[in-house]
This record gives structure tokens, C-alpha cells and sequence, in this order.
């Protein structure tokens, strides 16, 4: 008797025997290749595409011809003409095994299949659907058959999907039979976590989406997924309406505490804001906002507790204690995003530590240092500077209070990052001249046609970016000393020098308006960087490294950090500067990636109760840090890395222009 044909499938290798006249899609099913559908083999989706290999194939000792597969048919043809079908293409549903064959799935038909980081692509992001779609066919109710609306389908689905023990949301169930009944008994349901059902669509229904958020203390950003294809189609973000009972933390949480009465209002406009989101970034895309049924959010630990209305006083006190730190799911209706499905969850990544929250698990998730040998000191440029170091054995973590003078606070001429602030800086050498760029405009201040290319908005101030970019660059130039000193008397009459007492100011930009630069904001700006430094030093000492493999600046800010600049100030440990770089909204990434990929919910879950939480006001070893830290770069350790690839004027040069 001959062997029954064999069928290989690509890229998988897997492979298997199967008698003439099976369907490929059920061979796949069969191997446990994932190729995608949603309509069941009707041929309506067309996510089940594959392309047949031509050829010999010793390697499988086969020979495989188109013709091992059964030829186009009605189904097929229907599809093509309605939808397109590229030459060469097949629809797995449609077409059954003939003979031996090697059949290749396309990366788009796969049904975990991965989608690269734009913005890194370092890491790339599987789909693993948490919420998915699959459309039944069920026969009507007769005298023969009278099982309930519900029996009927739970019972298509397990019989056109394989899926048992499926539950219906309550809500559900009042609409259930007119639904099944206006649609002719074709409905497309969609199965959360495999299990539950939470929306009910009539007739054939392809698109699911799903909104990734980071809630930032001063900005909400959102980004709308289509769930079958992790394609981003919009993409969104808000002031925070919080702002307005204070523009940080630490006002917010005192705002609670002076009125408590009014603490659920937080909570409200954070609620409201998200709604808002959701519709906005539904209206972008073309869609209803009732086609989004998944939800993550990310944020810091505070923004976290007023999100789900938990007074956050504990974490302004030590020992800063968490109401909850594990994740959780929740009904979208319970946080009043009435805009979507009434279906819809919403899952919020977990927290860490009181001031190490669930926007670091999602920089956690999108970097990775839990998979990797390089030790890895991550940080999150804020208030309060969020950082972790470590590699796939061992990691740790603390939040170092910064300040705000990175973000422009506590600045003579500071703001925060808006149109008219200086973003860049330089600084010649040899005349102390300064350039610098504004946010809004794309030319320096010294090329031609700034003034005119600013008219409207003018400069404004400098935002953190600025600050930190303004003191690094007067290191370099030798305008500033180790101590942190503007050195004027070495630079007489030279213009860009403003007396101020007994020190000295840097001018930036005259006028009506000037822009300097006081030594107290440099001395600001030094109490700030060595926080950060002391608080990535703890951590480096428990780990015993002396210096990371890979530094990532995470965060809207970090960003915007220069690495350079920040190293010339000693805001993060000497390495070379080649393995520094900024993540973006890493927060934000990790967030996709959860809405994504349901393993990644449980990877994170488990990863943040093995993080190591260092508490840096428990430690004296800090404050010691702490103070070396002052000096630029730093008092005490050696930059080696730094001094290599920095041109820095002596100290004590002579003969300086003035012009």
C-alpha cells in the first residue's frame, strides 16, 4: 500500500503524513502550525494565505508540484475577485493535500507571528491575542433541536473552533437572541483569554482593537492597535487634566491630603481623560470606539493608585507602601470609559516598589534586561528617577529624588518642554559664544532666517533638555570648573559673562527677555545629576559592577537627553558612549507589548516579584554617593571612557578671545 502523501510546512520545518483529500488548514491545525482565521475555513477572511514551493527537496526526500494540491476552486475565485489574491497565493481553508507538498506560510498568516520595533528594533513583539475573534455558523432552533440560545453557542464553538467550556458576560445575555436571530444565526464573537465571551458582533466581523496608555503625571499618550495585526493605525496624547490640582506628585498627593473630600475628583478627570482617548484615537483610525475591547495602562506608582481610586498618602510617608502591587484586569465600565465596548477590560501592568511603579514594568518589558548576559542600568529621567541595573540573574531597582530641575523647574529661565524653549546648546571654546536651537524650529540661532522662522513664539526659556545641554557644554568649553564654579575671571570683558555678586551668570540670548544661565542653576542642575548618579552607584555597589555594559535613557524626557552631555555632567556612570542610547517611551512600548501578547502579561507579573527593591533612604552609603557626585562629572571617580572621547580646554588656558 503507498504511503500517504507528506506535507511540509515552511518556516517550521514541521511536517507530517495525511491521507489525499485533507484540508490544509486541518494539517496545519494538526502539526500545531498557527495559521491564522477567523472565519473558520469559509473563506472569508483570507488570513489562512500560504504559497505552495515547486521543486525537488532532498532534504525532506520529496519533490513537490503545485499540482499536490487541489486546484482553485469556486471558493478561492469568490475571494480573489472581492478581495484580491496575489499570484501564487492560496487560501489554506480552500485547497486540500493531492500529494507530497512543501507549503509556505507567509509571515501574515501566522497566527503568533512577530511585528519589529520601529523605533528599536532590537526587539521585536509576537502577537499572542489575549482578546480574538471567530465566526460560527449555527442551524436554528427546531422541534428536534431545542437547546437554549446560549447551549447553541457555546456548542459552535466548540465544534467549529475546538474551544470548550466558553462563558458569556451577563450583559450579554438580554441581547442574545434577537442578535442570533437578525443575523440569521451567523455571529462573530469575541473570546477573551480563550474562554470568555465578552462581545457578540453580527455576521462576519474581522477587526478587534485595543488601546495601549501611559499615564504620565503631566501627558497621557495612547496608541490604538488592531489586535489581528498589532499594526499601531493611531496614535494620541493629552495633558494630564490632574495638572490643574497641581503639576506634580507631590502637590497632587498634598492637594489629597488638604482635601479630602475632594480626592475622588483625581480620580474622575484621569478617568475622563481616558475616554476621551479612546474616542479620539478611534476617530483618527475610522472606527467606532465600541470596536476596541482590550485595554493596558502603565504609570507611576501614584498615578497608578488614583487611577483605580486608592488614596496614595501611604507613598509619600515611609515605608511608602503599595495598596496593591500584583496586576490586574478590570472591567473598562468599573474606570468609566464608557466610550468603548461594555465588554472591554482594561489591564494594568503591575507596580514594583511605593516609588518604582508599572511604567517601569513596561520599560521592563520592552527592554528586556531579564534576557539578556549585558548588565543593564536603565533609567527613567524624572522627579523621580526611576532606575534599574541588572541582567537575566539578578535585578534591582530604587527611585532617586531628582527634583524637577530637570524638567525646567527650579531654573531662573526654566520651563518645561514647549514652543519657544531652548532644547540644544553649544558653546564655542574659544569665544564662549553661544548657539542653540528652540523647540519648534529646526535652525540654529546663528543660521539665517532664526529670528524670522521664531516670529510668533520667540524664545521662551529652557527646558530640561536645554539645562542639561547649557552645563555640560560649559564644562567642555572651561567656563566651568570640576566644583561646579563659574570661572569668569579667567574670560575678562568677555560678553557672554554677566557679573552677578560675587560670581557669575552665562547669557544665553540678550534682549528685552535674557536668557542666563545663574550658578545657581548650575549648582541645581549638580544636586540633581548627583541624586541619579548616587541612586545608579547604590545599586551598581549591591551588584558589584563597576560600570554597566548598556546604559538606556528611558522616558519622553530621556529621549532628548543627549548621551554625551549627560555623561560630561555625570548624570550616569562612565562607559563608552557607543553603548548608550535612548529608548523612547519605553513605558509606553511595554504597555503594547502587553496588550499584544498575554505571555508577556505573565512574564511581567512574575519578573517584577523578583526584582530586588533598594530603598535609597535606608542606605548611608548613598548620601557618601551622594555628595561625591556633586563634582563634574563626578568627585571622585574617573571617567575614563568620557576623557577619551572628550576635547575639553585647560582649565587654566591662556589668552582667551573676548569676542
Amino acid at each position: 500500500m503507498a504511503e500517504d502523501p507528506l506535507v511540509v510546512f515552511l518556516p517550521s520545518g514541521r511536517r507530517g503524513r495525511f491521507s489525499v483529500g485533507t484540508g490544509v488548514l486541518d494539517t496545519a491545525r494538526l502539526l500545531g502550525v498557527g495559521i491564522d482565521s477567523i472565519c473558520g475555513g469559509r473563506g472569508l477572511c483570507g488570513r489562512c494565505q500560504i504559497e505552495v514551493s515547486e521543486g525537488e527537496f532532498p532534504k525532506f526526500d520529496i519533490t513537490s508540484r503545485v499540482g499536490h494540491l487541489s486546484p482553485p476552486g469556486e471558493l478561492e475565485a469568490e475571494f480573489a475577485a472581492r478581495e484580491g489574491l496575489a499570484a501564487g497565493r492560496r487560501l489554506g481553508c480552500a485547497c486540500r493535500i493531492s500529494g507530497d507538498a512543501v507549503i509556505d506560510v507567509p509571515a501574515e498568516s501566522l497566527l503568533h507571528r512577530q511585528i519589529v520595533r520601529k523605533e528599536a528594533e532590537h526587539r521585536a513583539v509576537e502577537i499572542d491575542r489575549v482578546v480574538r475573534l471567530h465566526y460560527v455558523e449555527m442551524a436554528p432552533p427546531s422541534i428536534e433541536d431545542q437547546r437554549s440560545d446560549l447551549e447553541r453557542l457555546q456548542a459552535a464553538l466548540e465544534a467549529q473552533w475546538g474551544i470548550e467550556q466558553t462563558r458569556l458576560d451577563n450583559r450579554l445575555l438580554p441581547i442574545l437572541p434577537a442578535l442570533l436571530r437578525e443575523s440569521d444565526w451567523k455571529i462573530t464573537v469575541a473570546l477573551r483569554e480563550n474562554r470568555d465571551i465578552i462581545a457578540l458582533r453580527p455576521g462576519f466581523h474581522d477587526r478587534a482593537y485595543g488601546l495601549a496608555i501611559d499615564l504620565g503625571t503631566t501627558t497621557i499618550a495612547a496608541h490604538l492597535n488592531d489586535l489581528e495585526t498589532g499594526e499601531v493605525v493611531a496614535a494620541a496624547g493629552v495633558m494630564n487634566p490632574q495638572i490643574r490640582f497641581g503639576e506634580d506628585l507631590i502637590s497632587r498627593v498634598s492637594f489629597i491630603q488638604r482635601n479630602p473630600d475632594d480626592a475622588g475628583e483625581l480620580t474622575r478627570v484621569a478617568h475622563a481623560a481616558l475616554a476621551e482617548l479612546a474616542e479620539e484615537t478611534a476617530r483618527m483610525a475610522g472606527i467606532e470606539a465600541a470596536d476596541i475591547l482590550e485595554l493596558t495602562i502603565v504609570g507611576n506608582s501614584i498615578m497608578h493608585h488614583i487611577l483605580l481610586g486608592i488614596d496614595p498618602l501611604q507613598l509619600g510617608q515611609a515605608p511608602f507602601p503599595l495598596a496593591v502591587d500584583r496586576d490586574l484586569t478590570i472591567k473598562a465600565t468599573e474606570l468609566d470609559i464608557g466610550t468603548v465596548d461594555p465588554g472591554a477590560r482594561v489591564y494594568v501592568l503591575p507596580c514594583i516598589a511605593g516609588h518604582v511603579g508599572a511604567d517601569t514594568a513596561g520599560v521592563l518589558l520592552a527592554e528586556a534586561p531579564h534576557k539578556d548576559d549585558a548588565i543593564f542600568l536603565v533609567i527613567d529621567v524624572g522627579t523621580n528617577a526611576e532606575i534599574v541595573l541588572g541582567n537575566k540573574h539578578r535585578l534591582l531597582a530604587c527611585s532617586s529624588p531628582t527634583g524637577p530641575a530637570f524638567e525646567g523647574a527650579q531654573i531662573s529661565c526654566g520651563q518645561r518642554a514647549a514652543l519657544g524653549a531652548i532644547e540644544r546648546v553649544r558653546i564655542d571654546p574659544e569665544t564662549l559664544a553661544p548657539r542653540f536651537r528652540v523647540i519648534g524650529c529646526e535652525l540654529w540661532s546663528d543660521d539665517p532666517g532664526f529670528e524670522q522662522a521664531i516670529t510668533g513664539f520667540g524664545v521662551s526659556g529652557i527646558c530640561g533638555s536645554g539645562i542639561i545641554e547649557a552645563v555640560a557644554e560649559m564644562y567642555i568649553a572651561g567656563l566651568l570648573d570640576k566644583r561646579g564654579l563659574i570661572d569668569g575671571a579667567q574670560w575678562p570683558g568677555n560678553p557672554h559673562l554677566i557679573p552677578d555678586g560675587e560670581v557669575f551668570g552665562y547669557q544665553l540670548r540678550g534682549g528685552n527677555t535674557p536668557i542666563t544661565v545663574t550658578q545657581t542653576d548650575v549648582r541645581n542642575i549638580q544636586l540633581a545629576k548627583a541624586a541619579l548618579y548616587a541612586g545608579a552607584r547604590l545599586l551598581m555597589d549591591k551588584l558589584e559592577v563597576d560600570t554597566p555594559d548598556r546604559i538606556v535613557l528611558a522616558g519622553a524626557f530621556g529621549s532628548f537627553i543627549d548621551p554625551r552631555h549627560a555623561m560630561v555632567l555625570g548624570m550616569i556612570p562612565d562607559c563608552p558612549l557607543d553603548r548608550v542610547r535612548a529608548a523612547g517611551n519605553a513605558a509606553g512600548t511595554g504597555a503594547r507589548i502587553a496588550l499584544l501578547n498575554r505571555t508577556a502579561r505573565a512574564e511581567i507579573a512574575e519578573l517584577t516579584r523578583t526584582v530586588e527593591k533598594v530603598e535609597t533612604a535606608a542606605h548611608a552609603s548613598f548620601q557618601k554617593s551622594f555628595v561625591a557626585a556633586i563634582g563634574i562629572p563626578h568627585g571622585k571617580h574617573e571617567f575614563v571612557h568620557l576623557a577619551a572621547a572628550l576635547e575639553r580646554p585647560e582649565e587654566a588656558a591662556p589668552e582667551r578671545k573676548t569676542g
